[in-house]
């Protein structure tokens, strides 16, 4: 009798083994594909829609905005998102640091690189979905890795050892979360969701630009010269306005110094700097006017590990008021 009790046991104990680990399986299942349907599905934005976002770069550090959506044109089936920061678009124009700025396509909320639209998400969602987009200059193979409390999660990486992850809130309709790292593992953009809202009251910016120089001038003892050439946006005409960027970095003691002096044809000179021994300007940025032409550039970078790295872009300017 002690030896049928002693079976009838060890049956129900592995009976129970067996249904723990099947609710186990199915709880993970379930964990892994915890989005409804809804939240699965591509998004229809409405104007004034905002998500708040704080960004961190290594350029400008961290800081935050909204992303608003300020136009849609049903024509040309796309959205055009902005941002409440005048200074963050500027940033962008010249830095391009922020790649969901302007023209979003509605049918899939597609980026636009070099002009061509870039499927960044996948919709409807799906666990094990792999598709290959380009972004921040980089060619991505990207993985929806899962779906979690009503979020999908991509992991993706570039050929030049580039990771790029990402969390698409399912509920709020954009980005939860993003981090880009380089091959060097440093983190050159990360964008993190602080609220999502509708019906955005203020202005909102744009700057479309493009680049017209990029340069770094490293120690010299001669005086550097260089020039670009502006000519307008291919189609739309003169620029608004310029915008320039400087990483400045001169080294202490005796002998370290630096200086610039940009020069339009006309003979105007709308930047200029000098820097003394030990100087840094990191991340300064501004607008000059547009004339359309030659531009000169007089550098002078003196001192062991003095540098000054300049970007000029040209950019056309779109305000509006919600």
């Amino acid at each position: 009798m002690q030896a049928l009790h002693r079976s009838l046991f060890l049956v129900a104990l592995l009976l129970c083994m067996s249904l723990a680990g099947c609710t186990s399986n199915d709880a993970s299942s379930s964990a892994n594909n915890s989005m409804t349907e809804e939240e699965k599905q591509l998004p229809e934005w409405t104007v004034g829609q905002n998500w708040l976002y704080t960004f961190i770069t290594p350029q400008f550090g961290e800081d935050s905005a909204r992303l608003v959506v300020a136009e849609i044109d049903n024509g040309s089936g796309e959205y055009v998102l902005g941002i409440s920061s005048e200074r963050e678009a500027q940033r962008h124009a010249v830095i391009n640091h922020n790649p969901f700025l302007g023209r979003m396509t509605i049918d899939a909320l597609a980026v636009y690189e070099n002009g061509e639209p870039q499927q960044v998400f996948s919709f409807p969602w799906t666990v094990g979905d792999a598709w290959s987009f380009t972004l921040l200059g980089q060619q991505w193979d990207a993985t929806t890795e899962s779906l979690n409390n009503g979020n999908a999660r991509v992991e993706a990486e570039s050929s030049e050892g580039h990771e790029l992850s990402y969390t698409f809130s399912g509920s709020k309709g954009f980005l939860e979360r993003l981090v880009w790292r380089d091959g060097d593992g440093t983190i050159q953009l990360r964008m993190d969701l602080n609220i999502a809202r509708s019906n955005y009251e203020g202005d909102v910016f744009f700057y479309r630009a493009r680049d017209l120089i990029d340069r770094m001038y490293e120690e010299n003892d001669q005086e550097i010269y260089d020039s670009f050439f502006d000519s307008g946006h291919p189609s739309e005409g003169d620029w608004d306005t310029l915008v320039w960027y400087l990483d400045v970095e001169i080294a202490s003691g005796a002998g370290g110094s630096g200086s610039l002096t940009m020069k339009d044809h006309a003979g105007a000179s709308p930047l200029t700097r000098a820097w003394g021994s030990g100087a840094t300007e990191k991340g300064a940025i501004g607008t000059i006017p547009s004339n359309s032409g030659d531009y000169s550039l007089t550098v002078t970078v003196r001192g062991p590990s003095s540098f000054i790295h300049l970007k000029v872009a040209g950019a056309l300017v779109f305000q509006w008021t919600l």
